[in-house]
């Protein structure tokens, strides 16, 4: 029993080290100097250092990364949020009343599947149209649309889990539609309605297209500005500095990922065992 566990134990490791394994060296290499970087790749820091972070968190007249997150936590916020307060409706509707579930459904869960690229070119002309260029809010909006996909197909499932008799019975103690979403369903959807909002912000953090291709200066999220801190004068990569930004980039969605994992995991299996 002994032998079995400690193997067990020894194969989560070796897979978790594996999987791991980019970011160890990512948050490695960042605490090299640029020096050692050069002449040592290997995973030991001879002599480690906080001055690739200190570049990062200094603000200069081209770089301020404080700018960037700010920029990505609003558009993610927009962006993992709507979609939920969105698709919750749409979603009861489509459980309880099979409105657009033959067709509706399936079509716009299948538009995640289209490369993003191909919606390119109208989304800037109709971006440049309204207005909506560089700014946090015409982000937040694509950002939105992208997670609307995934929204809707965990919350059409999870309303469907909800026994039916439990809104029969608000129905007959007088309950309308809009109260009994709010009273009955809305607190039984609560931990699919986190794990969407959790997996849409994430989504929307490390989107790169729409970020690149719909902003420039005032809008620029993290994924697109951690990109600036790369080069040097000289046109060669600084490694050091370039870690260090790829981690800072990292750490708000692995910290919501890390706050809400119990929640994630318990809504991920709500409903798989009946009976």
């Amino acid at each position: 029993m002994r032998i079995g566990t400690t193997l067990r134990w020894l194969v989560f490791g070796i897979a978790a080290f594996v999987m791991n394994f980019p970011v160890l060296a990512t948050l490695i290499t960042a605490l090299k100097a640029p020096g050692e970087v050069s002449r040592n790749p290997s995973l030991w820091i001879e002599e480690p250092t906080f001055a690739n972070f200190a570049t990062v968190l200094t603000i200069s007249d081209r770089l301020n990364v404080y700018h960037y997150l700010w920029n990505s936590t609003v558009a993610a916020l927009i962006g993992a949020v709507l979609p939920v307060i969105v698709a919750f409706p749409i979603a009861w509707a489509m459980a309880r009343r099979g409105v657009g579930r033959a067709l509706l459904f399936p079509l716009v869960v299948n538009l995640r599947a289209l490369p993003l690229i191909i919606f390119a070119i109208p989304l800037y002309l109709m971006y440049a149209a309204a207005g909506l260029l560089d700014t946090r809010l015409g982000l937040g909006l694509i950002l939105a649309i992208v997670n609307l996909p995934l929204a809707l197909m965990l919350l059409v499932n999870a309303v469907a889990e909800i026994p039916l008799e439990l809104e029969e019975a608000a129905r007959m103690d007088g309950a309308r539609t809009p109260r009994l979403l709010w009273r009955i369903v809305l607190p039984l959807c609560r931990p699919a309605l986190i794990t969407t909002f959790v997996f849409g912000f994430i989504t929307a953090w490390n989107e790169f297209l729409f970020g690149l291709m719909l902003t420039t200066q005032r809008a620029v999220p993290m994924t697109v500005g951690a990109s600036f801190f790369f080069a040097t004068s000289g046109g060669g990569v600084q490694w050091g500095v370039a870690a260090a930004v790829m981690i800072v980039a990292a750490l708000p969605p692995l910290a919501l990922g890390l706050v809400m994992y119990r929640r994630i995991a318990g809504s991920m299996v709500a409903g798989a065992v009946k009976g």
